[in-house]
């Protein structure tokens, strides 16, 4: 088990934490196939718990290291970046628009993708591993998951409907490139 307390093991603890985020996403993914969206939910936000500790324990142990760096960051891309789209357009789009309006909902998902994915990109080749700043440049992508729930909220209690989503989810994703700083935690 010395595995778990060498920082260059590919399956050290803090990597062991990410495989269960990866883990939790890819089941929340499939849940959403089965239109199972609390259930999905519940998975993300289990994921993000445990992107939550694998940065924890990787600076409090010194397990820090590039394989951790791009792993968590293709964690974060399926748990907060994947998931939380592929859950409105399943849940919010697909239901309520049509024609163009879903060519609409379609682009907005895809912009929202490539702003997630350009967002780690950048996050990853500005970062050394074991660092950590007081504060991010544009929101993080567990923050704009975050958002993202809570539209897709508004959305199933009929409070925002499908286009304000859309707009909503234009918003969030410019967001993540931004200049808007967001203090670390």
């Amino acid at each position: 088990m010395k595995f778990l307390w060498t920082p260059s093991s590919h399956f050290n603890l803090a990597n062991m934490f990410t495989f269960v985020n990866i883990t939790a996403g890819l089941m929340a993914t499939y849940f959403i196939t089965q239109n199972s969206f609390v259930l999905a939910i519940v998975l993300a936000w289990i994921g993000g718990a445990f992107d939550i500790f694998d940065g924890k324990i990787a600076r409090k142990y010194k397990l820090s290291n590039e394989f951790g760096v791009q792993l968590d960051s293709f964690a974060d891309f399926l748990s907060f970046v994947l998931v939380p789209v592929f859950l409105i357009f399943q849940a919010s789009y697909a239901p309520n628009l049509h024609g163009f309006w879903l060519l609409i909902a379609a682009i907005t998902s895809i912009y929202y993708v490539i702003s997630g994915l350009r967002r780690l990109i950048h996050f990853n080749l500005n970062a050394d591993a074991g660092e950590v700043d007081n504060y991010f440049t544009g929101v993080p992508t567990p923050l704009g998951a975050i958002l993202l729930w809570l539209v897709y909220l508004l959305n199933a209690y009929s409070i925002l409907p499908a286009v304000g989503v859309i707009v909503c989810m234009l918003l969030i994703g410019w967001s993540l490139n931004s200049t808007i700083k967001v203090k670390h935690p």
